[in-house]
């Protein structure tokens, strides 16, 4: 067989339009159609189902509200907001902290990451002090921060700074102990310097552990800015949900924190943009090209 009805036998040899490709393209349409019409009837059976029973009366809507009540309370919250302000503005509140508090969390998390993965003297050094301060209920550390600072903004960013910093550290540290020793070897033999070899091979070999990190750090900022709102704040979501909780409203508690999953699931379509943008030059893995 010759070179050239070998290389025309291939799928890729006209430009992916071949029947093979073809039928690729089906199957990932059929498998994305089958997904959502899982999500979807997953949705409706549980919304459904809780609409029902509450509906009736085998679970007191009271006590657990219901689907109907928390879509009514959440287009109550819109139009006509709450005694802190409008709702817009308490969302955008709580974004701003959670999204101040995700930066500085992620930042100092890397940087500290890789300076302690490559330093074991700093790694011996400081590894017990942030053992220590990770053992620290983050709820104690809430309420020192607002001890401190006051009831404003700035005891939110904090928490949030911490819940994020603690987990992007952690895997920012390992991506950069998992670094090949054979390729550090080689770069050095070819007279890279410490920044060098810092921006070129140590970052970007452990960017996959830092953005894996990052998918769940922004909810860790939400949650950190939430349960500071909650120890005390003038306004934001947490401050709505401590309210709705002491009028025993818990559709105002639900229609809430159906905002709050909507903001955090945004956020996490931005980081996969993100995630694909920065690890282009990755190689898909077996599992994720099994996905395509």
């Amino acid at each position: 067989m010759s070179t050239t009805s070998t290389v025309s036998a291939l799928p890729v040899a006209d430009g992916g339009k071949g029947p093979a490709a073809s039928a690729a393209r089906r199957a990932a349409r059929r498998r994305v159609a089958r997904v959502w019409a899982g999500r979807i009837g997953l949705a409706v059976f549980v919304i459904g189902g809780w609409q029902a029973f509450t509906t009736w009366g085998i679970v007191d809507p009271f006590f657990f509200g219901q689907p109907s009540g928390i879509g009514q309370r959440l287009s109550d919250l819109f139009q006509h907001g709450t005694q802190f302000g409008s709702f817009y503005s308490n969302i955008w509140t709580t974004i701003q902290e959670a999204l101040v508090g995700f930066v500085v969390g992620s930042l100092t998390g890397i940087v500290f990451g890789v300076a302690l993965g490559q330093s074991r003297y700093l790694s011996d050094v400081l590894g017990p002090y942030i053992k220590m301060v990770n053992a620290i209920p983050r709820i104690v550390l809430g309420s020192i921060f607002i001890v401190a600072f006051g009831i404003g903004v700035t005891p939110k960013i904090l928490l949030a700074a911490v819940l994020v910093f603690f987990i992007v550290f952690f895997n920012a540290f390992q991506g950069v102990r998992e670094v090949d020793p054979n390729v550090l070897a080689n770069v050095r033999v070819l007279g890279a310097s410490r920044m060098q070899i810092t921006r070129h091979v140590i970052v970007p070999s452990a960017l996959t552990w830092i953005i894996a990190s990052l998918h769940s750090a922004f909810g860790f900022a939400i949650v950190g800015a939430l349960v500071g709102e909650v120890l005390g704040a003038q306004s934001g979501l947490g401050l709505v949900i401590k309210t709705a909780q002491n009028n025993f409203d818990p559709n105002g508690v639900f229609a809430t924190m159906l905002v709050i999953a909507l903001i955090v699931l945004g956020a996490e379509w931005l980081i996969g943009k993100l995630e694909h943008r920065l690890l282009a030059w990755r190689p898909p893995a077996p599992s994720e090209a099994n996905a395509l």
